[in-house]
């Protein structure tokens, strides 16, 4: 049986991106199908107000990365905080990536900012710092592509680090079986973060410009990270003997 998921999409793509790249939930749809575990996607832009109804069921939800601040007041982001919080109350399953990873430390207890490095771009290397039974297939180091100025700076209480960097300490967390998180982008490709650089430019400063498209000469474990989510979500914990 394939797994369900639910991608709750944050961002509209730049409009010189949309025709090659649609939208974050397509890149999704993309990248998950790369990995063994059969799965099918629906995709909700919240941005524009769009939620699954109430009589849908699905084994978790994904939040995609966006250009706002997972610190925001905008109402979307209100309601969407509204609608996560819920979610996790129930028991279901979260999955959170970049602005979705912030977002959700946010709303359970930790803390995200602006972050005192400035902006991470391109590849970037993470040491593994925990092991769980669904990070197959096992790593020593992770290298995902990144596209963020903001960073969480304290983890909700019941979290446990994944991967780390001098960086980004809190590049990728999980709450017991219910919620995973990564800073990095699996869902990227290197032309889409190539792009990403040459649009901000001007914004980064040439140093990180140039830092940035050089790094993307090295490979990325987004299809692992993939992996990894849907194998969390597939999980069944096994039951404590008493």
């Amino acid at each position: 049986m394939s797994l369900r998921i639910c991608i709750l999409e944050t961002d509209i793509l730049r409009p010189e991106l949309v025709d090659q790249y649609q939208g974050y939930g397509q890149m999704f749809q993309r990248l998950f199908s790369q990995q063994p575990i059969a799965a099918e996607f629906t995709v909700y832009n919240v941005m524009q107000g769009e939620y699954p109804s109430d009589e849908l069921s699905f084994d978790a939800y994904l939040v995609t990365g966006s250009k706002a601040d997972s610190f925001g007041n905008d109402p979307w982001i209100q309601t969407l905080k509204t609608y996560l919080l819920a979610r996790y109350e129930r028991g279901d399953k979260l999955l959170g990536v970049c602005f979705g990873h912030q977002l959700l430390a946010l709303l359970l207890g930790g803390k995200s900012e602006r972050a005192t490095q400035g902006w991470g771009v391109g590849t970037h290397k993470y040491k593994l710092a925990a092991k769980a039974p669904w990070m197959s297939p096992v790593r020593e180091e992770l290298t995902l592509l990144i596209s963020h100025q903001d960073q969480v700076t304290a983890l909700p209480e019941n979290a446990t680090v994944i991967a780390s960097s001098d960086f980004c300490p809190y590049a990728a967390y999980h709450i017991n079986d219910q919620v995973l998180c990564f800073q990095g982008h699996p869902e990227f490709i290197h032309d889409y973060s190539r792009a990403l650089l040459e649009i901000r430019q001007q914004h980064l400063g040439e140093q990180v410009y140039q830092k940035g498209v050089a790094s993307l000469a090295h490979e990325h474990h987004g299809t692992t990270v993939a992996e990894w989510m849907m194998r969390f979500v597939a999980h069944k914990p096994q039951a404590k003997s008493v």
